[in-house]
């Protein structure tokens, strides 16, 4: 019985701008939902519906089909429904569907193949993800709190209450013919995988992504890179330590580390692009790119457009470059590119979209560990 899932991701959204592609541990959304999808074994091909090129060169990224969707069902007021049936007539032959929310980034592939199985054996005709709810519910009716399932005179224990769920919206499965024919995810007999709290977690919120981003950084913390062919730095506060001195003429000069520099003509022996990119204009930063034989950007107030320019202009693959940052002004950048890095010492608002946070911080040997960790998986994939 053929398998497949369909991933809605539009790209306006009210809430938080570019939802889809928001990273959590520096991964997108988006991303996040197919690679999910593409580990369970019991799904056959993922699609990626959506209406903005950039989401759909992600989810290609990603190894996801991709279904360009019209714009009449890309508004705010287009159910989910409408993607999916839009999507089948892309697919006719599939026979369960899986239908992903982006916006659910823990998605355990393990509770899709259940989900799928429940289906597929005839158990059910839908399928949706819970989170088991062992609280009181009340809720207000004419300006007062009323309980809901429970007597509240008659108090019973937590485990005298019935069982209930409630709808996580990360995932659903379900029989091609059951959409087609009701228009709805729900159709038939429903059954629910009960997933954990952290599977559970929905990004509604910059809250939301904020408590998602902190909860991946410290389950996630990489200590290796995936392939890259180009690696992107800052200046100030990765070559150097932040700090300047300035003598009574006002020449600034800086402190760089020779191991950094050491670091750098690794990545260029072995064959990679490395681009020093600055929002800062100064001579010590030419000299010092000169120095080490790398193109420099300076002066750059917008560094995701000039990156973005920078890698079409060089036939670059922003999925396969690597960025080095420390500071907000480097947010930006670092949500571009496929391995976003920061020095130990970055500011907290950028290690939470970092897929690797360095030991060193800046101007102390981050740029020299993560040389480091780009030739040594590059000798890793090679044996």
């Amino acid at each position: 019985m053929s398998c497949i899932a369909i991933i809605p991701a539009r790209g306006g959204s009210q809430g938080i701008l570019d939802k889809n592609l928001q990273p959590v541990h520096g991964v997108p959304l988006v991303s996040r939902a197919v690679r999910s999808a593409l580990s369970a074994v019991t799904i056959d091909t993922v699609y990626v519906s959506t209406d903005t090129e950039r989401i759909a060169s992600v989810a290609a990224g990603n190894g996801a089909e991709v279904i360009k969707r019209p714009a009449e069902i890309s508004d705010d007021a287009a159910s989910s429904e409408s993607a999916l049936l839009h999507a089948l007539d892309e697919v006719p032959d599939a026979e369960v569907v899986v239908f992903i929310q982006a916006t659910s980034p823990f998605i355990d592939p393990i509770d899709l193949d259940s989900a799928v199985r429940m289906v597929r054996d005839g158990q059910f005709d839908s399928v949706f993800s819970g989170l088991g709810d062992h609280g009181f519910r009340w809720e207000e009716k004419d300006g007062h709190f009323q309980p809901v399932g429970h007597d509240a005179a008659k108090r019973p224990r937590r485990q005298e209450l019935p069982h209930r769920v409630v709808e996580t919206g990360g995932f659903y499965v379900f029989t091609a013919k059951g959409l087609r024919d009701s228009g709805s995810r729900f159709h038939g007999r429903v059954g629910c995988v009960e997933v954990g709290r952290r599977e559970a977690i929905e990004i509604d919120t910059l809250d939301d992504l904020r408590l998602a981003r902190e909860l991946a950084m410290s389950a996630e913390s990489g200590t290796a890179i995936g392939p890259v062919d180009a690696v992107v730095f800052d200046f100030d506060g990765v070559h150097t330590d932040d700090y300047v001195w300035v003598d009574q003429k006002g020449v600034e000069s800086v402190r760089v580390s020779r191991s950094d520099g050491f670091g750098v003509g690794l990545l260029r022996d072995a064959g990679l692009t490395v681009l020093i990119l600055s929002k800062e204009k100064n001579p010590v930063v030419a000299k010092r790119a000169a120095k080490l034989g790398v193109e420099v950007l300076q002066g750059v107030d917008d560094k995701a457009s000039a990156l973005e320019k920078w890698a079409g202009d060089n036939d670059i693959d922003l999925g396969r470059v690597a960025y080095l940052g420390n500071d907000v002004n480097d947010a930006p950048a670092l949500e571009r590119v496929a391995w976003p890095v920061v020095v130990g010492d970055a500011h907290p608002d950028v290690k939470v979209l970092a897929r690797v946070v360095l030991r060193s911080n800046g101007g102390e040997g981050a740029v020299r560990e993560l040389a480091d960790m780009i030739i040594r998986s590059r000798k890793d994939g090679d044996d």
